[in-house]
């Protein structure tokens, strides 16, 4: 795809975008910008150095089975779309001369980011094994030091994020779109390589000529 302005990267949570899109936005010369920053749904349920979970995030994943937590955060990425999309317009078609854009999250439903009619626009969806998500995820949250209550809610994210990847999955491939594995013990440079070459090879927003 020549001239390409716009790189998406949509995935599950923990699966690495933020990471890659960082590195493929600096061998771009690209911004780099999260869907988390226009709208955010219940966050990571662990606390940091920085922050302690709050009672409403406590509460989603303490309460809600997986079905529901679904079922929340679709209808917020749906409610985010059209703010996701101005994004991408803008970046697109503005007059702003300015550098181009990689956009990373969750929000980034293959079904919405495939009817976008926006040229010199290119998406990769990233993934992982389950195993390698309950790794991070433990490890992000101190798995093996938290208390049985700080385990249950982790447990619960950690059950919506493979539900939500499985969904996506699904969607994805239904749509012939482009996917690469994330988590199969390539480096952080290796797999930014990977999507820069399924970008140059896209003929269409998530498609290459070749197929995955």
């Amino acid at each position: 795809m020549d001239g390409v302005r716009v790189v998406l990267l949509g995935g599950t949570s923990n699966v690495g975008k933020s990471t890659v899109a960082h590195a493929v936005a600096a061998r771009l010369g690209f911004r780099c910008l999260s869907t988390d920053n226009l709208g955010r749904h219940p966050g990571r349920p662990w606390r940091t150095p920085e922050r302690e979970v709050p009672a409403h995030v406590a509460e989603h994943y303490g309460s809600l089975a997986v079905d529901e937590m679904i079922t929340s955060v679709l209808r917020h990425y749906e409610r985010l779309w059209p703010r996701v999309e101005e994004l991408i317009t803008t970046h697109v078609t503005g007059d702003d001369a300015g550098p181009g854009l990689v956009l990373e999250g969750s929000a980034l439903w293959p079904a919405r980011v495939a009817r976008l009619d926006v040229p010199r626009t290119a998406a990769v969806w990233l993934t992982a094994d389950a195993s390698v998500l309950r790794a991070r995820i433990r490890a992000a949250g101190h798995y093996e030091t938290a208390t049985a209550g700080e385990r249950h809610l982790m447990d619960r994210f950690l059950a919506r994020t493979e539900r939500y990847q499985s969904l996506m999955l699904d969607a994805v491939d239904s749509l012939a779109l482009d996917r690469l594995d994330a988590g199969d013990g390539g480096s952080v440079d290796e797999t930014a390589d990977a999507v820069l070459s399924a970008v140059s090879a896209q003929n269409a927003v998530g498609r290459s000529s070749a197929g995955r």
